[in-house]
């Protein structure tokens, strides 16, 4: 097999032997990339954890690559082809849009759990040529009113290069309101999963996925936050010892990276946050990726929120960033940054419910909103990291205000996605995501150490710090003071990209 071993390092060479050994028992042998039919049954959970900078992506995109070589096939969850007994198949999965999405600039294929629990219901006409761009069919004739052979022509080539169903047919002309019917909960297990970011997961997640993934493969941070009421404990901590690789910082793949060494810092039990602080100091004095700032920047909280512990500090920083940029109380600018918070829909349409959550609006989502929609009520969505980011939905906006108990809200729909401002979130919220520079409140992380709690024998200050620090891919800010730096320009959507005909939910989709 072509998958260079050679590239790793030694602890992950003995990961990718283990899961190897993991993946023949269950008839996928990617040494020799064959498979046999799957066997059904089994319970074959294994944990890769390690911190920041110990190569755990790399591997599972190794793993990725061997699988693809052997011949499974990997599940998206934007289309699942008929299936057939012989057929073996992985899963990519990640908690959030955020993290699939960093996962899939990686090159790996990845979706959301929640999309993979729930599968599209295709128009039968439209599903004829899924199994063609899957390579499950003929080329079909087709009698659909605008499509064309050409547009046929542009999905297939779309396909070759992007794995992506709804994306070839988005290339043809078509919305996924044109050819997806509706949702509907996985009836059948599946085959062999791996899940990113899994310190997220709580114990009724995990168990959730081994019921449907008799070989699950969990690759997780052991230093990030646990789960709100976990007990600071993580699901595979319970695993037994033989089920649990360790991989350790690989430091040919982060040469010289002053946030890597910061996080790995915080490791010595005798660090005390002066200390810490001074570290950040002594870098940013000699690395211009670490940055000692006085003033939260106002321009990045528009699309990378500055990360908190404290809600009352969150609210306030919100407010602020308003106030700066001009936002009126009674409704938003396009531009501004929202976290969705849930979709507010009775039971009798939860129809409904799974289209907007199958679109990306899950709980902790990240959007930035466009303008007002066609109707009163709605809005129209850029879903940061969702493979189809625009949706027009139903919304319900509530804006906190400093030491009042109810929020502002600028506008709402009857019952829609429910959102938070999103220009400052807390760190647990900011778990499984990343952003090119990150503002980290360092008064709050202060106040933590002030605090004295503990989470799983380690100070809670320090689990926090290395969270926040390690959410930045290329320069961390360490914010001092509480000031605001006034905005360079106003809020805009151009960064955004923006297609020509983005998904409307209709009068008839709508309660």
């Amino acid at each position: 097999m072509s998958v260079p071993l050679i590239q790793f390092s030694e602890d992950q060479a003995d990961a990718f032997d283990r899961v190897a050994d993991v993946l023949r028992s269950a008839g996928v042998d990617i040494e020799e990339s064959m498979t046999t039919p799957r066997v059904e049954g089994g319970d074959n959970a294994l944990a890769i954890i390690g911190k920041a900078g110990s190569g755990k992506t790399m591997l599972l995109a190794r793993l990725a690559e061997a699988l693809a070589e052997a011949g499974v096939d990997t599940i998206s969850g934007d289309y699942e082809s008929r299936r057939r007994k012989d057929r073996r198949t992985v899963a990519i999965l990640a908690p959030t849009n955020k993290a699939a999405s960093v996962l899939r600039t990686r090159g790996v294929a990845a979706t959301t759990i929640h999309r993979i629990l729930y599968t599209p219901l295709y128009d039968p006409e439209y599903e004829k040529i899924a199994e063609w761009l899957v390579g499950n069919a003929d080329r079909p004739e087709v009698e659909l009113e605008g499509l064309t052979d050409l547009a046929l022509d542009r999905a297939f080539a779309f396909y070759q290069q992007v794995k992506s169903v709804p994306g070839a047919l988005a290339t043809a002309g078509l919305k996924g309101s044109d050819f997806i019917l509706g949702w509907k909960r996985r009836e059948d297990p599946l085959d062999i999963g791996f899940v990113d970011e899994s310190s997220m997961l709580d114990k009724r997640q995990f168990d959730d996925l081994k019921e449907i993934f008799p070989t699950l493969v969990l690759f997780g941070d052991p230093a990030q936050l646990a789960p709100v009421n976990q007990s600071g404990s993580m699901v595979f901590d319970d695993l037994p010892a033989p089920r649990k690789l360790i991989l350790h910082r690989i430091h040919r793949q982060d040469q010289d990276n002053p946030i890597l060494d910061l996080a790995h810092a915080l490791s010595d039990d005798s660090l005390s946050f002066e200390a810490f602080e001074s570290m950040i100091e002594d870098a940013a004095k000699t690395d211009d990726r670490v940055i000692l700032a006085e003033r939260v920047d106002a321009d990045m909280m528009a699309r990378s929120p500055v990360l908190v512990w404290r809600n009352a500090t969150r609210i306030r920083l919100i407010h602020a960033f308003r106030a700066t940029f001009e936002a009126p109380a009674e409704g938003l600018l396009p531009g501004e940054p929202l976290l969705c918070d849930g979709i507010e829909l009775p039971l009798k349409h939860r129809k409904k419910r799974l289209d907007l959550e199958a679109r990306g609006l899950i709980k902790g989502a990240q959007v930035i909103y466009l303008g007002p929609g066609r109707r009163a009520g709605f809005s129209r969505l850029h879903v940061i990291g969702a493979p189809e980011p625009q949706v027009s939905a139903a919304s319900i906006v509530k804006i906190e205000i400093p030491d009042e108990e109810e929020p502002q809200i600028p506008f709402a729909a009857n019952m829609g996605a429910a959102f938070l401002h999103g220009a400052a979130v807390t760190i647990h919220k900011a778990q499984g995501s990343q952003w090119p520079d990150v503002q980290v409140f360092a008064p709050d992380l202060y106040a933590a150490s002030r605090a004295g709690r503990i989470e799983a024998g380690i100070p809670l200050w320090k689990r926090l710090a290395y969270v926040a620090i390690t959410r930045a891919e290329n320069r961390l800010h360490w914010v001092t003071r509480y000031r605001l730096a006034r905005p360079t320009a106003p809020l805009t959507t151009t960064d955004l990209q923006q297609p020509a005909a983005p998904f409307e939910l209709t009068s008839e989709e709508t309660p």
